[in-house]
């Protein structure tokens, strides 16, 4: 089939890849990658990590180098502001636009923000490059940082934070750090680890208003407490970045249910030559649609993307299984799988700080989660993939 010219919207992970995989799979027609940011594709998770550390500055995925030589022509530091699906046109903030035969939509997500919280300096959120440089250059020893949320972000940060010889205050309104995505059992785990690294975590609790004039002083919590703060970091979530499409006719979910723009179990939307990918993308499941906002499945469906816009038929075999994962101290949480906080959760093994989680749905062991036992984990994906019966699982491991 005839494809025409392919215009990437967005130069993250997601977008990087859609690009590569059309190219191995094939595609010898114009491609074009355009991004907000004025970087070249870069890798996100190192970002509340070793560059907040200050121990690593290029995370760059790909050398100018490769667009180069895989002709793909990169447009940096100027953002997509809308699509005309029936002139089939992208609209630049530059005023610009680019036509387009096939438009993928890898716009990914901005974090999300607390409405009515007073302006001042010091307070952070973190998604971009320039936002862990900026927030690098206010830690310190000693200093004293507020984060709110601990979600994946706001406990790396604080574990990024306490290496740094900060004092960190960790604020999340439900009962454990994770709980709604690994449950409140597993969870306390997470919680005791941040606790025994000298993070001040207090669960159940909110925030409710800075302190501060000109810059934040310290915060008011959901309890009526008072907390002193050098700076603060808000790390409650992201949402998808669907503006540009506002207008063009492409279905996108509502915010209740997650947001994103709808596509197939291949990423093609309600607009047969427009396609979403990566965070943004609410692909179908068997249990409806929805994002899934983690590194390897970037990759996934940018493969998948990649062989249904060119026609080509997806290789048979076993999907792949889900897998995410968090670097805190020195314990790499990993998750094989799709864990759920409504699973049961079988704990087989736990030392006091390194843990083995198996999760239970419906009689099957659904996911696996570990810390500090990437060996125990990885050895579980078969079992995963075949759906083997939660009895099995546990009497070979012995309990």
């Amino acid at each position: 089939m005839s494809v025409g010219r392919v215009v990437v919207v967005g130069a993250g992970l997601a977008g990087l890849r859609t690009a590569e995989e059309l190219r191995r799979a094939g595609f010898d027609g114009e491609l074009t990658l355009i991004g907000a940011e004025p970087h070249l594709p870069y890798d996100r998770p190192p970002l509340s990590k070793e560059v907040v550390r200050g121990e690593q500055d290029d995370v760059t995925l790909k050398p100018a180098e490769f667009f180069e030589e895989q002709r793909i022509d990169l447009r940096l530091g100027v953002a997509a502001t809308g699509v005309d699906t029936g002139a089939r046109a992208v609209t630049l903030a530059d005023g610009s636009t680019v036509d387009y035969d096939h438009l993928v939509v890898a716009t990914g997500l901005v974090p999300r923000r607390i409405p009515g919280l007073a302006e001042l300096g010091g307070v952070h959120v973190l998604r971009s490059f320039e936002d862990a440089m900026t927030l690098r250059s206010e830690l310190a020893p000693d200093r004293t940082a507020l984060i709110v949320g601990a979600g994946f972000i706001g406990c790396e940060l604080a574990a990024s934070m306490r290496a740094r010889g900060m004092n960190v205050i960790l604020i999340e309104p439900q009962p454990t750090p994770l709980a709604s995505v690994l449950g409140e059992r597993i969870g306390g785990l997470v919680a005791r680890l941040h606790r025994e690294e000298g993070v001040d975590l207090r669960t159940g609790v909110g925030l409710t208003a800075l302190l501060g004039e000109g810059r934040v002083t310290g915060a008011v919590l959901s309890d009526g407490t008072e907390v002193a703060a050098d700076l603060v970091v808000i790390g409650i979530g992201s949402v998808p970045v669907t503006e540009l499409l506002d207008g063009s006719g492409v279905q996108v979910a509502e915010p209740r249910a997650g947001g994103g723009v709808l596509a197939d179990e291949c990423g093609r939307t309600s607009d047969p030559n427009v396609w979403a990918v990566g965070d943004v993308a609410a692909w179908r499941h068997a249990d409806g649609h929805r994002r899934v906002e983690h590194w390897t499945n970037a990759g996934d469906q940018a493969k998948a993307l990649a062989l249904a816009l060119i026609g080509a038929d997806a290789p048979a075999g076993p999907g792949q299984v889900p897998y995410f994962w968090s670097d805190q101290y020195n314990v790499k949480i990993q998750a094989l799988g799709e864990p759920s906080a409504t699973d049961t959760v079988h704990l087989i093994r736990d030392d006091g700080r390194k843990f083995l989680a198996y999760y239970e749905r419906d009689g099957i062991l659904v996911a696996v989660v570990g810390g500090g036992l990437a060996g125990a984990v990885m050895k579980t994906r078969a079992k995963i993939a075949s759906g083997v019966p939660i009895t099995e699982v546990l009497e070979a491991a012995g309990v």
